[in-house]
């Protein structure tokens, strides 16, 4: 059988293939209700399926938008990409989601393939850019908004949530309990960098112990943001007779790994060691006990992450402050910090 074509569509209907085309690309003229309904007719009668491919050649966008994360088997950035991916679906888009693993040389790669894709936007989720991985960017002068995390290295559109903030939250809350001082297990590189979540989440718990009196020397832990090697710190810290009595995580997967090596090594939580994480995944709520951790909107930072990527009109200009699209962040008690 020949191939219905757009020609088809719009003879069939009695219009032309101009308003066929505003039909199935929802703009950018507006289409008189009862003219659109013998187009729609028209298209289900002859089984059109219109070629994306040539709409994105046409055009020089596809309906996909490129997603970057650092490691999405960790459950924050799946239910991320996950999030994303929703939102996307509701305005007509795909998502592609591709793995930095961390390295700059990842993220370049990723970078040049979505790029190159035509991709209607990119999602960047970068922990700590590169330059090679801002000049790629400026290069292409693509639709490009940060979520997450807003690197030093580009300024552009980012969707970020309070990670300072919920950081003292939980502190302040461990403190509340009464012990004596608050550890941190923050990354594996415990140092200063704007942007960056783990970074802000060890800054929230130092302002919450310097406001309470507490010294924070020698307390920070490093430890990688996943579970399996903060179990193996985890083993180390709470093995030795100083061990605290109270940890803050950076990550709830970082806590859940501290979770297993206290049970291992038979310490009791809460009982005898209090934990706290950050990101509020939803295994959280299944650990034993159940983490106390702090969470953000995941799906309205999504929704705001996508309808920036695709929407010049939402896309903010000016300053750096007014760039920035900053969620709240909320503690959620569970049993791990002591409550009841």
């Amino acid at each position: 059988m020949a191939k219905v074509t757009r020609d088809d569509v719009a003879r069939l209907a009695g219009t032309s293939t101009a308003v066929v085309s505003y039909v199935i690309n929802n703009g950018p003229r507006p289409v008189a209700p009862a003219t659109r309904e013998r187009v729609l007719a028209a298209i289900k009668d002859l089984g059109y399926r219109p070629d994306r491919v040539a709409q994105a050649m046409a055009s020089r966008r596809t309906d996909l938008i490129g997603m970057i994360v650092p490691d999405a088997r960790q459950p924050f950035f799946a239910e991320m990409a996950h999030a994303v991916e929703q939102a996307a679906a509701e305005r007509g888009k795909m998502v592609l989601v591709g793995n930095s693993d961390y390295r700059d040389e990842r993220e370049v790669h990723y970078l040049r393939a979505f790029l190159g894709m035509r991709v209607s936007g990119l999602i960047l989720v970068s922990q700590g850019m590169s330059e090679r991985a801002a000049s790629e960017i400026e290069a292409w002068d693509a639709r490009i908004v940060l979520l997450h995390e807003r690197p030093e290295a580009i300024d552009d559109v980012a969707v970020v949530t309070d990670d300072i903030g919920g950081a003292q939250l939980a502190t302040r809350h461990l403190l509340e309990h009464g012990h004596e001082y608050v550890a941190c297990i923050g990354g594996i590189e415990n140092t200063p960098s704007v942007g960056d979540p783990v970074a802000d989440h060890v800054e929230g718990w130092r302002r919450a112990m310097l406001e309470a009196g507490r010294s924070v020397e020698g307390r920070v832990i490093e430890a990688p943001y996943n579970r399996y090697d903060a179990y193996r710190v985890a083993l180390e810290v709470l093995a030795r007779p100083d061990r605290p009595t109270a940890i803050f995580c950076a990550t709830d997967d970082q806590a859940i790994g501290v979770l297993r090596a206290a049970r291992e090594l038979r310490i009791d939580v809460p009982g005898e060691l209090a934990v706290a994480g950050f990101d509020d995944v939803k295994e959280a709520a299944l650990t034993d006990p159940p983490l106390t951790t702090v969470s953000s909107d995941r799906p309205a930072m999504a929704r705001a992450a996508v309808d920036l990527v695709l929407d010049d009109a939402l896309r903010v200009a000016g300053s750096r402050r007014e760039r920035l699209k900053q969620f709240p962040s909320a503690l959620v008690i569970r049993r791990s910090c002591g409550c009841r």
